[in-house]
């Protein structure tokens, strides 16, 4: 696996012009805004604040 990863991309296969949307940068945003992590014992409850 390590070998896999270790090989540097080729240029022509990089797009540089893949630029996400405005609404799915607002929407990632706005829900890890919303997302709410609670540590009880051994267990995790993730709830979503709307």
């Amino acid at each position: 696996m390590q070998k896999m990863y270790s090989k540097p991309s080729r240029a022509g296969s990089v797009n540089d012009k893949l630029v996400p949307k405005e609404e799915t940068v607002k929407f990632l945003l706005d829900y890890s805004k919303a997302l709410s992590v609670i540590d009880c014992q051994q267990m995790k409850f993730e709830t979503l604040l709307n």
